[in-house]
């Protein structure tokens, strides 16, 4: 089973599944081929985690890059991190990630696994309907900032006899051959090839703080998922610089809590509303790059951390005081094969297309994570050379108490990631949802201060009981906001897979 946002890379995935990959392989040519199928959320100059079940362990990946050795927090001379062009590119650790990824657990020869990708790559594709009017977004605001690195950006994702809509047809073959010597080198062209001197030299040329040292200088970490118990389950997440721990901080809030029998009772939505808070205001005080500074995780995960957050809850909303989650964008996927090996997989360029700079003649368009850096030099995510942003794409994971697996799940979007997986894990262990039921329930989201966003299928009951108990409700009629999730669950007797998909977008799940 393969279950992600864009149909044409569940079953690019399928199709590797088909020819005898596992879920490893899969993961793989899904996420390749998502970087061409969904380029406005994601793409080859992206980071990725991931967390592998297999051999009967879960098994974590950090493939994030670090700011460049020529960014400090100097170059800003006071000012704030933009958005666009190249101060916040940061090293892409994606395609990293796929080759480790595929060194560790791979069964298909890599470039057979990255075919399917560079076909709708050189081929060309009908654009879906959500993916088309992110595509035509994106063409607006870009056209309004009028940056003249942003020309490269332009010829390739919207060249003349171009218009995103529906139906309409795009290629790259800049982006192929790109695909193309990644699947020929194992990786290695990106970070000391030919495709890292085409980098270094339109960073050199065009004023950007990215060298081929830096890219040379990049590995990616398999690390040790951290975990919490909670109601006969453990929920997975990728340790810091990820914020999985917020979500897991807030598990840990509403675990002792007396949580109603219903989903849609106001008293619950408000409690989860407000240990959602107190997750954030921990992972915004204390999460960084741990390898610059250290990171607490067990006493953040300690039942005495809960108790004093628990503490701070009451009857009507608070004001956590902390930092505001600002938007992102990128791409969920989850695969499962017939031996028991499931990937839960996430990669982006995190604001949407990412910063704007594509690199000539390749396709590679390059991520904005180093917008996420705070700039308090005293802070533990401040910008420094070498140093990997605090990180907001969190994959996740389920299992029973008894460790047996349960399944991956996520929900992409920006600082929704966190409270996505809350309501999700809430959903099905609480509640008894089946993973579609899980993803389709309407969502809420904390925004900042009292504010919190609704989806307007919540209901104007629920909404003004929120309102009442002190919470700034707004309504939003529109779904982009609140994530796009992926579920697949495997059934421990049986071996059956049973998944969901988001609804909220273009979301298709392959099975075989």
């Amino acid at each position: 089973m393969v279950a992600t946002s864009q149909p044409l890379a569940a079953q690019a995935g399928l199709s590797v599944l088909q020819a005898g990959g596992n879920a490893v392989d899969a993961a793989i040519a899904t996420a390749t081929a998502l970087t061409v199928v969904e380029p406005t959320s994601n793409g080859i100059g992206g980071d990725l985690f991931a967390l592998v079940w297999a051999g009967g362990e879960l098994h974590g990946l950090n493939a994030s890059g670090a700011a460049p050795a020529a960014l400090t927090l100097d170059i800003l001379d006071g000012g704030d991190m933009p958005r666009h062009g190249w101060l916040p590119v940061t090293v892409p650790g994606a395609v990293l990630g796929w080759a480790d990824l595929h060194a560790r657990f791979g069964r298909l020869p890599f470039g057979a696994v990255l075919a399917p990708a560079i076909r709708y790559a050189r081929d060309g594709y009908p654009l879906s309907p959500v993916l088309a009017a992110g595509w035509a977004r994106a063409i607006r605001v870009y056209r309004g900032l009028n940056l003249p690195i942003m020309e490269e950006w332009f010829r390739v994702f919207a060249p003349d006899g171009f218009t995103p809509a529906p139906g309409a047809v795009w290629r790259s073959e800049g982006h192929a051959r790109t695909l193309e010597r990644i699947a020929q080198t194992g990786g290695r062209a990106f970070y000391e090839g030919d495709l890292a001197e085409h980098i270094d030299a339109h960073a050199r040329a065009t004023g950007g703080l990215l060298r081929g040292e830096d890219l040379a200088a990049h590995q990616s970490e398999w690390v040790e998922p951290i975990r919490t118990a909670f109601q006969g389950h453990d929920v997975w997440e990728i340790p810091p610089n990820g914020q999985g721990i917020a979500a897991l901080i807030a598990l840990n809030v509403l675990n002792d809590l007396d949580l109603p029998d219903r989903r849609d009772d106001p008293q619950g939505l408000h409690l989860q509303i407000e240990a959602m808070k107190r997750g954030f205001t921990d992972a915004h005080r204390y999460v960084g790059d741990p390898r610059h500074v250290p990171v607490d995780v067990d006493r953040l995960l300690s039942a005495e951390n809960a108790a004093a957050h628990r503490a701070l809850l009451g009857e009507t909303a608070h004001d956590p005081a902390t930092r505001a989650p600002s938007t992102g964008g990128t791409v969920y996927l989850c695969t499962a094969d017939d031996q028991g090996q499931m990937v839960s997989l996430i990669q982006s360029n995190y604001m949407g297309f990412g910063s704007g700079v594509v690199v000539p003649g390749t396709g590679i368009a390059l991520h904005n994570r180093g917008h996420n850096f705070h700039l308090d030099p005293a802070h533990p995510n401040a910008l420094a050379p070498g140093k990997r942003p605090y990180h907001t794409i969190i994959p996740g994971f389920l299992s029973r108490a008894d460790g047996t697996p349960v399944g991956p799940f996520g929900v992409m979007g920006g600082f929704m990631q966190p409270q996505g997986h809350v309501q999700v894990v809430l959903n099905t262990v609480r509640y008894g949802m089946n993973p579609q039921q899980a993803l389709d329930a309407p969502r809420w989201q904390w925004l900042q201060g009292k504010a919190v966003e609704v989806e307007y299928a919540l209901g104007a009951d629920l909404a003004r009981a929120l309102a009442a108990r002190g919470h700034d409700v707004r309504v939003q009629l529109e779904p982009g906001s609140f994530g796009r999730g992926q579920i697949i669950w495997r059934n421990p007797e049986t071996g059956v897979l049973e998944g969901g998909t988001e609804s909220r977008t273009d979301g298709h799940i392959a099975v075989w």
